[in-house]
Parts: structure tokens; C-alpha cells; sequence
């Protein structure tokens, strides 16, 4: 594809390393870096879901649940901008760059949304000023996801990228929970009139500070080593326009291949953590203090399984374990939903194995969709990729989950959904390359002959006393 980059030894096999204990705390810095903007940025998500409510009500009096939907998808239409501004640029100036300044434009974003004033103070601009906020939101999210998992998975070991990478899917996790904490947390102080009138501000103003704290760990964070291999091999990109030409020409096959997979990921994931508390209230009676609390306790679940995912798929592969979870959502969604309609802890029960069968794909996010492109378009594949399928089947979700029901008058309509995302998953699983334990150096793509051939003569031009650059 490109000229072949010289030596950087990251090897990760055989015999003892030195300098491993020196290594190990830029490790670990890097995958706090990494995961703060992801918990940033699913912060801001979940806020907006959990008072999805008292947003209606004090910027939609009119319009109803359906503007607050409508509002959420529009920073969902302008992540596939920002990833295809973000991505390339981050391909041609480095990973750690980019994510510094996407998680300042994110928490800003979200900080304003809480000093905004209502309908009943300044009318329609109420609502204007709401929508210019998630589009700025939407445009600097184009770039973060796509970004921090390709830093974590250049980042880590080859052999524990899933483990590693599963602390990023921990960050979005711990973002959903805080937010729906804080929601809990002032709802109970002050009341559902207090909620309404000026309660649903404190998420988000509480956005800002987290943001500041993650900018500060992000300057902090080194270039990621296989980028640095590019860049002293002249194999980055040299304009961020030749890199979206390059990507589009030449790994449309990935790129459709990532969209089916993330369609599906969005599908069950946006459903579970930003639908359910109106499903819970709207369709299934319980109180909005009941429905915050049934999610904490089923995304704590989710939390304690995160890691453990992330290190299987390192021993037995990334597709078995998405395989996996796609066959389970696909038989117990329904199941699961019916019980979430008897009471309060059945429907913990059904919340939380559902959310723990989709952890077999969120835990490896980080560790399978970079691992889909080669290093010098991994960036912009991933944000380009991921964002398209997100604006569609993400953003859309709170509006098509509740216009299902509304159109056939059936409750299980998410669970349907969820299924038949399910079953598009798993034929683009089909066609995707295993990755697990395989370096991801190089201009060839992951797990392929090419890539095979390059790795080993990069192996073969490295001295065998060179320390390795990624192994803890």
C-alpha cells in the first residue's frame, strides 16, 4: 500500500522486559486519557435522556416528546461531519491532538445546554440556541469516539488490546451512571416540581467541570506509538483530503462492514441506556425515581462485567464473543421485556441481563472496529464509519422506539427492534477479519496476508536487543 515503515519494535512475545515497570504508568495514563472523554461525552448523552422529560417540558411545550427526540438526533446528523473532519485530520497530525480539542468543544456544549434559558422566557430561540448546542456537540462527538479508540488500541499490548480497550466502553458506562446518578440524586432533594423548573440544569452544568479535568489528562498523554512509527517512516497522510480520498476509494468494503456492526451496537445500546427511563415511566408505569434506579443498579452490573469481557475476547477472539451477544439479544430480548412489565426487581433482573449480554459487544469495541483499517486511515475509517451508522440507527432511536409503539400499540416494539439489529450484526460479522492477539502496525490491513507478510519483515529489520515500545 505505502512504504514500509522502519523498525519500532511492539512486539509483544517472548522473554522478560526490562523496562515493562517503566512503561506501565503512560499505560495507564493513556487509558484514563481515553476513557474520561468517553465518560464526558456518554455523560452529556445519558443527561439528556434522563430528563429527556423536563426538557419537553420547558422547551417543547407545543411539539411534545417528539421535539426532545428530534433535538437529540440533530448533534447525531453532525457526527458524521465531524468525523470525516476529525478522522482525517487526526490521521495526518496525530491522535493526541485532535482529542484535546474534542473534549473542550464537548463539555462546553454540554455546560451551555444548562445555562440556557426556556420557551417560556424567550420562545422559539429557546429551542434555536438548544439545537446549535448539539450541533457543535454532535460535530466534536464526530471526532472523539472514533479517536480514543484508535489511541487505545495503538496504545496497548497487542496481546491484552481487548482488556485495555475495555476501560474505554468502562468510561461510557460510569458516563451513563453518573448522569443518571445526578438525575436520582437531585430529583430526590428537590422534587419532580423542582426537577421541572430548574433541577433537569444540573447534569449538564456539571459537564463542564469533568471536561476541564479530561483536557488536563489529555495534554498530558504521549503521540501513540504506532502513529509515531508512521510519522518517522513519512507514512502519515499528507493532507487530511488525500486521507478521505484514500479511505473512501480504497476501504469502502470495511467501512460498510463497520456500519453493520454498529448499527446493531447503537440499536440495543441507545434503546437500553437513553430510551429506558421514558419506556419505564411512559409505557411501563413506574415512577421516574423508580426508573432511575432500576438503570443505576443494572449499569452497575454492566460495570463489574466490562473488564472481564474485554480480557475473554483477548483469549477467545473479538467475533465470538459479539457472535455471542448478538444470538442472546436476539433470543432474550422479548423475554426480558415481558418481565421488565412485572414489578420493579423482575424488571431489574430483565434490564440487567440484557445489558450484560450486550457487554460482549461493548467491552470490545475499542479493540475490534480500529483493528478494521490500516494505521495511516485508522482514524477517519473508524469516525467516518462509526458516526454514519450512529446518525442512523443512534440519534434516531429515542423518536423510533417511541413512534413503534405509538403506531402498532405494542410495548415489545424495542425488543423487535433490538432483534432485528441483532440480525444484521451478525451477517457483517460474517465478513470481518479476526484481529485478536494480531499487530495492528503497519499499512496493510489487521489479520491479513499482506499485513502478515509486512509484520514479519518489520520483525526481521528489528534488533534483538530493542526494547519493545507498547508491552507493559
Amino acid at each position: 500500500m505505502q512504504n514500509v515503515p522502519p523498525a519500532v519494535p511492539t512486539s509483544t512475545s517472548g522473554g522478560a522486559d526490562p523496562g515493562a515497570a517503566k512503561r506501565r504508568p503512560l499505560l495507564k495514563r493513556a487509558t484514563a486519557g481515553a476513557a474520561i472523554g468517553n465518560a464526558t461525552e456518554w455523560f452529556d448523552y445519558g443527561a439528556y435522556g434522563y430528563v429527556a422529560n423536563e426538557i419537553t417540558d420547558n422547551f417543547f411545550p407545543h411539539a411534545g416528546f417528539v421535539g426532545t427526540a428530534l433535538v437529540f438526533a440533530v448533534s447525531f446528523v453532525l457526527r458524521p461531519l465531524g468525523g470525516m473532519f476529525w478522522g482525517p485530520l487526526g490521521d495526518r497530525v496525530g491522535r493526541q491532538r485532535v482529542l484535546a480539542t474534542t473534549i473542550v468543544l464537548m463539555a462546553g456544549s454540554t455546560f451551555l445546554v444548562g445555562c440556557l434559558p426556556t420557551y417560556d422566557t424567550i420562545g422559539v430561540w429557546a429551542v434555536v440556541l438548544l439545537v446549535l448546542l448539539r450541533v457543535v456537540q454532535g460535530f466534536s462527538t464526530g471526532g472523539e469516539y472514533g479517536g480514543a479508540a484508535t489511541y487505545m488500541a495503538e496504545y496497548a499490548p497487542d496481546k491484552r488490546r481487548g482488556f485495555f480497550g475495555s476501560f474505554l466502553e468502562f468510561g461510557t458506562i460510569s458516563g451513563f451512571t453518573a448522569a443518571i446518578a445526578v438525575v436520582t440524586l437531585t430529583r430526590l432533594i428537590i422534587g419532580d416540581d423542582g426537577m421541572t423548573s430548574w433541577g433537569w440544569r444540573v447534569p449538564f452544568l456539571i459537564g463542564g467541570p469533568i471536561g476541564l479535568v479530561g483536557m488536563y489528562v489529555r495534554t498530558r498523554l504521549e503521540e501513540s506509538p504506532v502513529f509515531t512509527e508512521l510519522e518517522e517512516a513519512d507514512s502519515v497522510e499528507e493532507g487530511a483530503g488525500s486521507a478521505l480520498k484514500d479511505l473512501v476509494g480504497s476501504f469502502w468494503r470495511p467501512i460498510l462492514l463497520l456500519m453493520g456492526l454498529v448499527a446493531a451496537l447503537n440499536i440495543a445500546n441507545y434503546t437500553l441506556l437513553t430510551y429506558m427511563p421514558t419506556y419505564l415511566t411512559d409505557e411501563a408505569g413506574f415512577s421516574a425515581g423508580h426508573a432511575d434506579l432500576l438503570v443505576i443498579l443494572g449499569q452497575l452490573c454492566m460495570l463489574l462485567f466490562i473488564p472481564f469481557a474485554g480480557g475473554l475476547s483477548d483469549r477467545i477472539g473479538r467475533k465470538p464473543m459479539w457472535g455471542a451477544s448478538f444470538i442472546g439479544l436476539a433470543v432474550l430480548a422479548v423475554p426480558m421485556f415481558l418481565l421488565i412489565a412485572q414489578g420493579f426487581w423482575p424488571a431489574v433482573i430483565g434490564f440487567a441481563v440484557m445489558g450484560i449480554v450486550y457487554v460482549a459487544q461493548l467491552a470490545t469495541i475499542s479493540a475490534t472496529f480500529p483493528a478494521m483499517f490500516p494505521a495511516p486511515v485508522r482514524y477517519g475509517g473508524m469516525a467516518i464509519g462509526y458516526n454514519i451508522s450512529t446518525a442512523l440507527f443512534g440519534g434516531t432511536a429515542l423518536y423510533v422506539n417511541d413512534a413503534l409503539i405509538g403506531a402498532t400499540g405494542n410495548n415489545l416494539m424495542p425488543a423487535f427492534y433490538m432483534i432485528a439489529g441483532s440480525l444484521v450484526g451478525l451477517v457483517a460479522l460474517f465478513f470481518v477479519i479476526e484481529t485478536a492477539g494480531k499487530p495492528i502496525r503497519g499499512t496493510e490491513i489487521p489479520g491479513t496476508p499482506e499485513s502478515e507478510a509486512e509484520i514479519a519483515e518489520l520483525e526481521a529489520l528489528e534488533p534483538e536487543s530493542a526494547e519493545p515500545a507498547t508491552r507493559p
